[in-house]
């Protein structure tokens, strides 16, 4: 593969998605303080690289195990769920 093909690549799987600091939101999903934000974000752009491509729904459901709001077993179910929405 070429470099410059290994680019054009690189540039069809990133989707920039919106991250707004000041009204702590990801995509319009709402969340308590800029720390989870942040590791939500953080954990975002790493899958991203691997595939990933967020929603709300997916930002809402990450957030959520991140507050700890829902288990692992409820985060994994609810992602095979959804995998195709």
């Amino acid at each position: 593969m070429h470099l410059s093909s290994a680019f054009s690549n690189f540039a069809y799987m990133y989707q920039p998605i919106h991250i707004d600091r000041n009204n702590l939101t990801i995509m319009g999903v709402r969340f308590p303080d800029l720390e989870t934000l942040d590791s939500t974000a953080n954990a975002i752009g790493s899958n991203m690289f691997e595939g990933f491509e967020p929603t709300e729904s997916r930002i809402a459901l990450i957030r959520d195990y991140m507050l700890n709001k829902i288990t692992f077993r409820q985060f994994i179910e609810a992602a095979i769920s959804t995998a195709h929405v």
